[in-house]
């Protein structure tokens, strides 16, 4: 899912969201949220009143996408509350991949390497 300028820039400079911001910008109704937070997929922040709840604004992209799957194929929030764990567990191994690159000495990345699987050749009999 590509974000548009606007939403980018958005993510990055605030730190909370509120329950009725989360649910417009993901697609989600306020039960669905509240169902979510019953899983444990997302939490609240401890600091907001139960009147308004506030989340980081991290939980923004991986959400959207979540729900983005959730309507491509057809998944009820049990599953999407899953695959928003897994969304969150591949980001902070890419990350940590990165970084872990960031160490290696310059000579180490070879020139056109990329990040992902390579790509599929057809065997050969």
């Amino acid at each position: 899912m590509q974000l548009t300028h606007a939403e980018w820039v958005w993510t990055e400079h605030r730190e909370t969201v509120t329950a009725g911001e989360l649910c417009a910008v993901c697609g989600l109704s306020t039960a669905e949220l509240d169902e979510l937070v019953d899983y444990g997929a997302i939490a609240p922040l401890a600091s907001a009143g139960p009147a308004e709840r506030s989340f980081t604004a991290d939980c923004v992209v991986p959400l959207r996408t979540a729900g983005k799957l959730r309507l491509d194929f057809d998944l009820d929030l049990f599953t999407m509350s899953l695959l928003l764990g897994y969304l969150r567990r591949i980001d902070a191994l890419e990350h940590e991949v990165r970084s872990l690159r960031a160490h290696l000495p310059a000579h180490a990345h070879p020139p056109g390497r990329h990040e992902g699987p390579g790509v599929w050749k057809e065997p050969h009999p």
